[in-house]
């Protein structure tokens, strides 16, 4: 039997529509600021689609770009800029920057209280200590997405393969949280008997960037299977698993695309809303301490 498919588009709508329903309740509207450096078409194509979903829900799109040739003090002072705007509410830097720049450097020039992204290292500081903040967009949207499916996370073993600070350590801290409790293991590219570490789970998360990397011999029949991966082939977008060979072992399995990726751009409001919110009531994302 074929596994179930975890549709994203439709838990993100859920997820916009309650956004939706917070902003109308706010006297002023929160603001999104993206900011788009260069001339890089996919990159163009993303940052549409995420102010085009920060105006279905009537999040004020405040968006700046940046030449090709922009230096990397142009960037910082740009987003310094916004930073300090009091009509800003959360920013998004789109990465990767071009050539030359120093993404990592610009996303300190954030505040981390309009970090929309979640990847101040701040906010990353936050996650690893266990305070509130403003979480990862990534790894926040699937384990909402797990949570809509009623997919149990306490008490079970998780593989993430991937261990970037994009996604794949920030959700194996996420998933080993109190309150989510899952037991968790982080394998990559060059882990030894990779098949034979996930097989061990109820739940494999790949985030790896490589294109079929996870087949039906890494799964264990049953397994929840989320697909981060966004890679580019000849025939369009593909993701880390491959699909048609899994989804016969799987118990559920997300499709890219149509997965992770709506679910990362419906995070992304709700953490400027979150922002928004909280400035608004001049307590800090933290929350008291």
């Amino acid at each position: 039997m074929s596994a179930f498919v975890l549709d994203g588009r439709a838990v993100a709508a859920a997820v916009k529509g309650e956004v939706a329903a917070a902003v109308s309740a706010l006297e002023r509207p929160p603001g999104l600021a993206t900011v788009l450096v260069g001339d890089d078409p996919a990159s163009a194509v993303y940052v549409r689609g995420k102010r085009r979903d920060a105006a279905e829900v009537g999040i004020a799109s405040i968006h700046r770009e940046l030449g090709a040739d922009a230096s990397q003090a142009q960037v910082e002072a740009l987003v310094a800029g916004l930073s300090e705007d009091d009509s800003v509410d959360g920013i998004l830097v789109q990465l990767p920057l071009p050539g030359g720049l120093d993404g990592e450097a610009v996303v300190q020039r954030i505040d981390p209280a309009k970090d929309a992204d979640g990847l101040h290292p701040l906010n990353l500081g936050r996650l690893v200590l266990g305070r509130p903040g403003l979480r990862p967009c990534t790894p926040t949207g699937i384990l909402r997405m797990l949570d809509h499916h009623n997919i149990a996370v306490a008490g079970r073993r998780a593989v993430v393969v991937g261990r970037s600070f994009l996604v794949g350590r920030p959700l194996a801290l996420m998933l080993s949280e109190k309150g989510a409790d899952a037991t968790v293991s982080i394998g990559h590219t060059r882990t030894k008997n990779l098949a034979g570490l996930t097989r061990e789970a109820d739940i494999v998360v790949s985030a790896a960037g490589r294109a079929g990397l996870i087949t039906a011999e890494h799964v264990r029949p049953g397994a929840t299977v989320v697909d981060v991966g966004a890679n580019r082939g000849p025939h369009g977008l593909v993701g880390d698993v491959d699909f048609d060979s899994v989804r016969e072992v799987a118990g559920a399995i997300t499709p890219v695309p149509g997965g992770v990726g709506p679910m990362t751009r419906a995070m992304l409001l709700v953490n400027t809303l979150r922002a928004a919110q909280a400035r608004r009531l001049g307590s800090g994302i933290d929350g008291p301490d």
